[in-house]
């Protein structure tokens, strides 16, 4: 499929989806890259059903563009105490160094998977564009998204996802690489349950892994990971991407909610050496290693399953943050940050589409 026709299945001037990222964007991103003229998303994963309404109020007063929101479609995990203990005495030095209570800290997710309620939400606006992160919501939600007749994206980590992804009813696979920043999108085989069952070994780079899901499948494909300029671009749809979805280079825009140590680390050579970790929701991200990640080794047995390893460490997150300190932040960021400026998302926007307008 053409740049084109993806640009007319999207409904947007040009065939560039600005990746959803949750903790570091909101609206103002969304409507800054929609209005630019590709797909701005924003991140629903973390927002309350009252913050999500607000947040699409905001965009579609701002824009009369086509824009994009992202929901995770994972299975909540059954609580075990046994593992949160043994996370939680992993973290006890660091707890005791910064003076926290383990007692005071409550269990929770953080991060909620596709509901009802948000299709209820949902059905009054009409979002043009969903899109999904580890695989696609149970058959009577994905049919309540389409029946408004929007267009269903997800992301595949390697060919058995974008496959599966194409036979369930995913208008278009976004082929997620290793190099990209944050969570893993991996969801097959069905029944992982914790981090350790994510076999990472199946996990390719974006641009051997492109052309392979290219070849694979008869719907759109989007590359992500790694891609961070206009010669990326052009790199991409010469393997056959009939477009391109790009997070990492928006980080640091003005529009963004990234953190000041998040902001200062992009900045720094730090930014050189990424892995992926468990560490900080139990799933595995790429982000910046730091000092919890060397110190605990960024995949580890003991983190919770996704999303609950995340209310452990997240007050040890906000101690550190108050001296400047990432020691224990998600830097999530991909392995390319070349394209990272302090500038409108605009122009970052209009840097990566200067590829496609010579096409």
């Amino acid at each position: 499929m053409t740049q084109h026709s993806l640009s007319q299945l999207l409904g947007t001037q040009w065939p560039l989806i600005q990746a959803p990222m949750a903790g570091v964007q909101g609206s103002a991103m969304a409507v800054a890259v929609s209005n630019a003229g590709a797909l701005g998303s924003l991140p629903c994963a973390m927002l309350t059903l009252d913050a999500l309404q607000a947040e699409l109020q905001a965009i579609t007063t701002q824009t009369d563009k086509p824009y994009n929101v992202n929901f995770f479609c994972h299975t909540s995990p059954v609580p075990d105490a046994a593992r949160e203990a043994t996370w939680r005495k992993a973290l006890a030095p660091y707890h005791a160094q910064h003076g926290i209570d383990p007692a005071t800290i409550p269990a929770g997710a953080g991060r909620s998977p596709f509901t009802h309620e948000a299709a209820d939400l949902l059905e009054a606006f009409k979002p043009p564009v969903v899109s999904f992160h580890f695989g696609l919501p149970a058959a009577e939600l994905l049919a309540r998204v389409k029946a408004w007749g929007a267009v269903v994206l997800s992301s595949a980590t390697t060919v058995a996802e974008a496959r599966w992804l194409q036979a369930h009813g995913a208008d278009a696979v976004i082929a997620q690489g290793l190099e990209a920043g944050g969570h893993r999108a991996i969801f097959l085989p069905e029944h992982l349950t914790g981090n350790w069952a994510f076999d990472l070994t199946t996990q390719l780079s974006t641009f051997a892994l492109l052309p392979q899901i290219v070849n694979a499948v008869t719907c759109p494909v989007i590359a992500a990971g790694g891609i961070a300029d206009a010669a990326g671009v052009r790199a991409a749809m010469a393997l056959g991407a009939a477009g391109v979805q790009v997070g990492t280079a928006y980080l640091l825009c003005n529009e963004a909610t990234t953190s000041a140590v998040h902001r200062a680390a992009l900045q720094s050579d730090a930014a050189l050496h990424t892995a992926l970790t468990t560490l900080f929701t139990g799933r595995p991200a790429r982000g910046i290693v730091n000092r919890v990640m060397r110190e605990l080794g960024p995949l580890s047995a003991s983190a919770p399953a996704f999303p609950t390893a995340t209310a452990a460490i997240a007050p040890l997150r906000a101690a550190a943050e108050k001296f400047g300190l990432g020691d224990f932040s998600p830097l999530w960021s991909g392995q390319n940050t070349a394209g990272c400026q302090v500038v409108s998302a605009a122009v970052v926007t209009e840097s990566l589409i200067s590829a496609l307008s010579n096409e």
